[in-house]
């Protein structure tokens, strides 16, 4: 098996829950989803995981989740940092909103030099859509990748979600269209705030890509354009998802859509967690998982 890495994005964790507090258990002895990934990253053949995080939580990240799997696979840290930026740009003054997923996966530049997923740190992807990534980069494949997943397997049942709905052709990605408010009215009927007919069927995006380290040239060039016209913005993001559909539609790069069947889980709205806890026991139930895990 070639070298695969699997990069996650945690840089967010902080700001968005007040410490690390969602690393809170969804496994039946205390699991993270991110231990789920990781373990099905190793399952599927991966042998090295980098975490983007910042420098304020270095210690306790390390101590509560990187120490599980440095015995288990190669563990590395890249950090997100609001003044890690190109040569000429300063951070505007009063900013704190971090730069986005482009800017977080270009500082993992040096630790990477073979082809790497990028996952989310607090979602739930499923064993087969790391298999599905890691088979495609076992037969030395080179060009960009995406793992799609069925809309009905990704939806909240307790309120309207924001998904990246996928345009196809021939089976690669031809743009994501960022679609609000969707929500399963019945059997074969989502609805959502465009004028559109949806089934449940159709494949989207949840921010799993695979890429080779072609990818950082790509990001250091659009970060600069980038800088120059929103730089002095206080929330402004640098995306990923526009930074690969500008390399789309200039034909510099096509995406290959990979599609998991897969059931992906994430805490949207509160009443959120205890459904992905009570699925997350049916898969240990099951045998798909054991428990612990590590």
């Amino acid at each position: 098996m070639k070298d695969l890495t699997l990069l996650v994005m945690a840089a967010g964790m902080g700001s968005r829950y007040g410490g690390l507090k969602q690393l809170d258990s969804v496994g039946p002895s205390g699991e993270t989803i991110i231990d789920y990934s990781v373990y099905d990253a190793i399952r599927a053949g991966f042998n090295k995981v980098v975490f983007i995080i910042r420098k304020d939580f270095e210690k306790e990240f390390k101590d509560n989740v990187g120490a599980k799997y440095t015995d288990k696979i190669k563990v590395e840290y890249a950090f997100q940092d609001l003044h890690d930026l190109p040569e000429g740009f300063t951070c505007p003054e009063g900013r704190e909103k971090p730069w986005g997923t482009g800017q977080a996966i270009l500082v993992a530049k040096k630790l990477i030099n073979e082809p790497f997923l990028v996952i989310n740190g607090d979602d739930f992807y499923g064993e087969q859509s790391f298999k599905v990534a890691a088979d495609y980069y076992s037969q030395d494949k080179d060009d960009f990748s995406m793992v799609a997943f069925r809309l009905d397997k990704t939806l909240s049942e307790f309120g309207g979600v924001t998904r990246g709905l996928c345009e196809i052709s021939d089976g690669k990605l031809s743009t994501i269209v960022e679609t609000g408010d969707l929500k399963k009215e019945s059997e074969n009927n989502v609805t959502c705030d465009r004028d559109i007919q949806l089934n449940g069927s159709e494949p989207v995006s949840m921010n799993m890509w695979g890429y080779t380290p072609r990818l950082f040239g790509y990001l250091d060039e659009q970060f600069i354009d980038f800088l120059k016209k929103e730089g002095n913005e206080m929330k402004s993001e640098y995306l990923i998802p526009t930074v690969v559909n500008n390399l789309i539609n200039s034909k510099t790069e096509h995406v290959t859509v990979l599609q998991s069947d897969a059931q992906w889980f994430g805490v949207t709205y509160k009443d959120d967690k205890p459904f992905v806890v009570s699925k997350i026991k049916e898969l240990t139930d099951n045998g798909t998982y054991p428990n612990p895990l590590f």
